[in-house]
């Protein structure tokens, strides 16, 4: 029902909606080569459709991101707000005929305060970028997604990421104490706060993160901040079985450790890491396991873990010595989603969540999806929070192949609400997702949430189409 206000014939052409968008934009804000707004059309998912944008715009200010909000609502045109476009959902893809807000030269740090321990950004800011200012205070901003020197923090915010610091720090959601927001009519509202504590009236700022651009478009961020942690130190540990190395993650949790990194990347995913950058991971493995402690005396805290991965049955345990050995090991993590793309030149990535508890049930359940269908699928994972990243790997030229990839997917999803997860821990619905949120949510649910949507954005034209 939203949607289709937006869907129906209007009466106005390109020409128009260009001449009202320069009215309050300068002509380097406003893309209309259709080569290169083209380029915007789609983030980095497989299997999602995308539209055809009537024009990308590049606002600096939040003036000129109210001017296109004015514009698009006068004429019931549908916007589709953008970052980096690493989004691994379709959360970024175009709609056809839409206004693609492109946020990425709104890019200043505002503020870094070492006393309230929050940064103020706007949401063009790359992640590592902020990372690497707040260190020079000494403080942390924790998230840290893989493509953290890519993505920035508005889609951070927007797909509510998590990266390989939650098990111990947690996910983006837990780090915006406010926001400035664009609504879908023009009007600027600002939620949350920037002090330790407040609880005043609905967590309308909780609500906007993860929502995916649906709601309003954040401007301005205020962000919490840690101090910075001592460097931490890294353990591998090789299992002849992934059921082996769950089980030394559920011992690890089980026995109170706080490890600021517990990861785990299957035989497969070894593989493809070594075949790309000739790492020499042991291939022999079933499953290696990434544990780190940024403590105060974190090489005991290794040594504990190394004694319950041996307990569990791990064949090798390998603590680093020191921070550049960590970073090394920690560098072949980040390149999986990366290796495993090389391996048929394509891929869908999954973002299953289960407990802790089922982690092996999951792994178990993808090896046995991926002899069904014939396809190579690797998993990394999140291990510390059950967060699972089964990755299918196909030829797109392929289309019985391409099928069978989709398919696999999909079974994935399944085995992962079987289990008492969730379809996505940390890279949003979008568009790939759509089916299976309602799913997870149920009938109510979904009625509820389009409820929301509804009373942000009456007219449906921010980022239709995904979610529900």
């Amino acid at each position: 029902m939203i949607m289709s206000r937006i869907e129906a014939p209007r009466d106005q052409d390109t020409g128009t909606l260009v001449d009202r968008l320069l009215a309050g934009l300068p002509a380097e804000a406003v893309l209309t080569d259709p080569d290169v707004t083209d380029s915007y059309a789609n983030d980095m998912a497989s299997f999602c459709p995308s539209g055809t944008p009537a024009v990308v715009v590049l606002p600096r200010t939040v003036e000129q991101v109210q001017h296109v909000m004015r514009v698009a609502t006068e004429l019931r045109l549908p916007v589709v707000p953008q970052g980096a476009r690493t989004g691994l959902s379709g959360a970024a893809n175009a709609s056809e005929g839409c206004i693609v807000l492109s946020l990425v030269k709104m890019d200043r740090i505002l503020e870094i305060s070492p006393v309230d321990r929050v940064a103020v950004v706007e949401p063009g800011v790359i992640n590592a970028t902020l990372s690497r200012a707040v260190n020079e205070h000494g403080l942390y901003y924790p998230p840290d997604p893989s493509s953290w020197e890519m993505c920035t923090i508005g889609g951070n915010i927007g797909t509510a990421s998590g990266g390989l610091c939650c098990v111990k720090y947690g996910v983006t959601a837990e780090y915006v104490l406010g926001l400035e927001v664009v609504l879908a009519d023009g009007r600027l509202m600002s939620t949350g706060r920037r002090t330790a504590k407040g609880v005043a009236g609905y967590d309308l700022t909780r609500l906007f993160v993860g929502s995916e651009g649906s709601l309003g478009i954040v401007v301005k961020a205020i962000l919490a901040l840690r101090p910075q942690p001592p460097q931490q130190l890294v353990l591998a540990a090789e299992f002849g079985s992934a059921a082996e190395a769950c089980d030394a993650v559920c011992r690890i949790m089980e026995g109170g450790h706080v490890p600021s990194l517990l990861e785990l990347m299957d035989r497969t995913t070894v593989k493809a890491v070594n075949d790309l950058a000739h790492m020499g991971l042991p291939e022999t493995t079933e499953a290696l396991l990434l544990a780190a402690f940024d403590t105060l005396d974190p090489a005991a805290d290794l040594a504990a873990v190394g004694a319950l991965c041996e307990a569990a049955g791990a064949t090798q345990v390998v603590p680093a010595e020191d921070a550049a050995e960590s970073e090394l090991l920690l560098q072949a993590r980040r390149l999986s989603l990366t290796a495993l793309e090389a391996v048929k030149g394509t891929t869908m990535i999954d973002d299953v969540c289960v407990p802790r508890s089922r982690l092996g049930e999951m792994l178990e359940g993808v090896e046995r999806i991926g002899e069904k269908y014939r396809l190579t699928i690797g998993v990394c994972a999140h291990a510390g929070d059950g967060n699972t990243h089964p990755t299918v790997c196909f030829d797109a030229q392929d289309v019985d192949e391409s099928r069978r990839a989709r398919e696999s997917f999909d079974e994935i999803m399944a085995l992962g609400l079987e289990l008492g997860g969730t379809i996505t821990g940390e890279h949003g619905v979008g568009v790939l997702k759509k089916e299976w949120l309602a799913r997870e949510l149920g009938p109510v649910g979904v009625e509820m949430q389009r409820a929301v949507k509804a009373t942000f954005d009456p007219l449906g034209i921010l980022n239709p189409g995904k979610l529900f």
